[in-house]
């Protein structure tokens, strides 16, 4: 498949703007002939992954400083994935300083290239809001999920170097969900039971996303309000209870199977505007009860280290729950609430990390559990709302979870101990 090229990309590709623009074409051109795509698409936001050195290693870090030297630089606005730790009070984490300078060298490394060192994997929630039916290259699976879903931009899930080749070239190749076929549902979720509190949300979508892999699931049953232009163009809505909800049901269903799109009938934007999302004989998976999903994502454990709330990283609205119910209390057990810096910023300004921290919890910014070198901290099991850090944190962390709602989860934290959860 030959990929048609505009004279600019041409021109970048003879070398006009260095080699290192040259080389992220060629990445960019590579990917889009082996997926048949037939030109590339300007893109207005990258997001990149691969950034925690746990995962890096000294090999990714002489990648980003090898590219650094080249004189790669990005040409659209670009932000990064979560860091292994907070980029400020890593010390406060317990997290070991040889871990932490190379982890800023990685940064250093990223931010030579003219990347923001933000550290997230809500980029939505601290002014990076697309358009919709705008083009990116964003990296991480619940952020690729929630552009796609919620915003109605259009992004595949890009690796750490494909995403980076994107931001240094300022395109990415037409095909998968940037082009109209790619965004049609290829199952339809008929959704039979109550799915009311953003927990249950998060075990629906672990529990779809396990079913339909790399599809593009059509919910049904939902009832969720209408996502609008309006409603995502700024930070009251986008803490609101409903994406709130969105934000943990993509995580999930991108973490137990690989979907980068869903849509819900009458909430998402393409399912308003769409009438052809649905193909004939689509698929049809129906969900009568989230208890298999609760069962599957709960280890037989009663004693709480650790709380995590805030994968993905959480907005102003979880905040203020978090601080509105430790208010007065105090935690028995540990307790991180993962954000944007931004966000932690705002919290700030309303004295939210004041409450949270009064009750021995800790406002974490810019890092998450996930990719955090936990085996190395003195932690063995947490507590968590969100699907995706439980399906997680075992095989990444090392840690054995408690799944279930914002509340016990808290109460969980004051107690030093999980409370069984009926559902």
């Amino acid at each position: 498949m030959t990929v048609r090229l505009e004279p600019e990309e041409e021109a970048i590709l003879a070398g006009a703007e260095g080699p290192a623009a040259r080389k992220a074409l060629e990445i960019v051109l590579t990917l889009g002939r082996i997926y048949g795509a037939e030109r590339l698409v300007p893109v207005a936001s990258v997001q990149v992954a691969g950034v925690s050195y746990r995962n890096l290693g000294d090999a990714g870090l002489e990648f980003l400083r090898d590219w650094a030297e080249q004189g790669a630089r990005v040409r659209v606005p670009t932000t990064l994935n979560p860091a292994g730790m907070d980029l400020d009070a890593w010390g406060e984490m317990g997290i070991p300083e040889a871990f932490a300078r190379r982890q800023g060298e990685v940064i250093a490394a990223y931010v030579r290239m003219g990347i923001a060192p933000t550290c997230t994997c809500t980029p939505y929630l601290v002014g990076n809001v697309p358009a919709y039916g705008e083009h990116i290259a964003w990296s991480e699976s619940s952020a690729v999920c929630y552009a796609n879903a919620v915003l109605g931009a259009r992004t595949n899930r890009e690796g750490g170097p494909s995403a980076l080749a994107a931001a240094v070239c300022g395109r990415t190749a037409a095909y998968g969900l940037h082009l109209e076929e790619g965004r049609r549902a290829t199952h339809r979720i008929r959704v039979t039971c109550p799915v009311r509190e953003p927990w249950e949300y998060a075990a629906l979508g672990f529990w779809v996303g396990g079913r339909v892999g790399g599809g593009v699931p059509y919910f049904e049953g939902l009832d969720l309000p209408p996502v609008t232009a309006a409603s995502v163009a700024g930070e009251p809505a986008l803490s609101s209870p409903t994406h709130d909800a969105l934000k943990l049901m993509g995580a999930a269903l991108a973490s137990s199977g690989a979907v980068g799109l869903y849509h819900v009938a009458g909430c998402t934007p393409e399912a308003r505007i769409r009438n052809d999302l649905l193909p004939p004989g689509v698929q049809e998976v129906v969900v009568d009860s989230l208890e298999p999903a609760v069962a599957a994502l709960n280890a037989s454990v009663e004693t709480i280290d650790l709380v995590v709330i805030g994968c993905p990283h959480a907005s102003l609205g979880e905040v203020r729950a978090v601080a509105e119910r430790l208010r007065g209390r105090r935690l028995a057990a540990d307790l991180w609430l993962t954000v944007a810096r931004g966000v932690r910023e705002r919290a700030v300004a309303e004295g939210l990390v004041e409450t949270i921290e009064a009750a021995g919890g800790r406002v974490v910014a810019d890092g998450c559990v996930v990719v955090a070198p936990m085996r190395d901290l003195p932690y063995r099991t947490l507590a968590t709302n969100s699907a995706k850090m439980a399906s997680y944190a075992l095989p990444h962390a090392g840690l054995r979870v408690r799944f279930g709602p914002l509340e016990a989860c808290i109460e969980a934290g004051i107690r030093g101990r999980w409370e069984t959860v009926v559902h």
